[in-house]
């Protein structure tokens, strides 16, 4: 398994950094240019026109090596259909936006609605087509609790967390991409462990995807993966979390989301009842960005800060 995870990480690697060099060109000639908010950095505003939709590039050949070396099984089907499903949410959001442009994109409750659809099916799928079960545990305990019916809500707040976390993470060159490098390779080495080599090779190759994804998007970035890429990865390691039964270990090898995540939450509840900000800027990248950090200094910063909460998943899971 361990040679085939190998050559999945390998391929997705290769594949999607050469699938790079003819579609970045495409996408610029497509115009289908990212308007940066003015909301945002003031130093952003100068990657405006930067291609987007970068997802197009890694998400496809994620797919094909995962078929290719890990086969087909429920495991891999209902793993596929969260990246794609997610992927496609996210291509409707960057199509409106971008080449009709409509700022706003999809409309919030379309996209939630679809996003809760997608949590039902992992959900479902882990607990009763899989025969999982509902019991999820304590991380860096051996405690486990039977959630039963609220398995199902519970699976929505995640699939909701890690989405959206992903998506904002997707704010500075390289970072998004960098950071799911390491945690997917994290849950490569988790899927081992639990003895479910699909999901182990699949998480490598999502691993090389984004290595690949790196080689255009690292500062300065000539292409960004969107909505597009940002969904589609926040929907695999959804799935990677809940099919490994590591659900709440998300939290710990995958923080750093979670931290963007409630940044912004944090921001948009103390301005409500202060009017005033918590953050200078949220997410939280941003607000290192305008207290004077440079952009490839904040990245290179996350990447360890992700790399080291990964290894501290890793070694509570193995001691478990």
């Amino acid at each position: 398994m361990e040679v085939v995870s190998f050559w999945a990480l390998a391929a997705s690697f290769v594949a999607t950094a050469l699938v790079g060099v003819a579609a970045v060109p495409l996408l610029v000639h497509l115009r289908l240019g990212q308007t940066v908010r003015t909301d945002g950095p003031a130093s952003h505003l100068a990657k405006t026109g930067t291609p987007t939709m970068g997802g197009l590039i890694f998400v496809p050949i994620i797919v094909i090596v995962t078929l290719i070396l890990a086969g087909t099984s429920p495991y891999i089907w209902l793993t596929l259909a969260m990246m794609v499903g997610f992927g496609l949410l996210g291509l409707a959001d960057d199509f409106l936006k971008v080449a009709l442009r409509r700022p706003l994109g999809l409309r919030a409750r379309y996209k939630l609605v679809v996003q809760v659809a997608l949590a039902v099916l992992l959900g479902w799928g882990a607990s009763s087509l899989l025969g999982l079960g509902t019991a999820v545990t304590i991380p860096f305990t051996r405690v486990s609790v039977d959630l039963g019916a609220f398995y199902i809500p519970f699976i929505i707040v995640l699939v909701l967390g890690s989405t959206n976390g992903v998506n904002l993470t997707d704010g500075v060159d390289g970072l998004a991409a960098g950071m799911m490098l390491a945690t997917a390779s994290a849950y490569g080495l988790v899927a081992w462990a639990a003895g479910v080599a699909s999901m182990g090779i699949f998480a490598f190759a999502l691993a090389g995807g984004c290595l690949g994804f790196l080689v255009h998007n690292y500062h300065p970035a000539r292409v960004w993966m969107g909505d597009t890429g940002s969904l589609a990865l926040g929907g695999a390691l959804a799935a990677l979390a809940v099919l490994t039964r590591t659900e709440l270990w998300l939290v710990v090898i995958g923080g750093l989301y979670a931290a963007e995540a409630l940044s912004v939450i944090i921001q948009v509840a103390y301005f409500r009842l202060t009017r005033k900000r918590f953050f200078r800027m949220a997410p939280l990248h941003h607000h290192f960005e305008v207290s004077g950090w440079s952009e490839t200094k904040v990245t290179t910063v996350f990447w360890l800060v992700n790399l080291v909460l990964a290894a501290a998943g890793l070694w509570g899971l193995m001691r478990r």
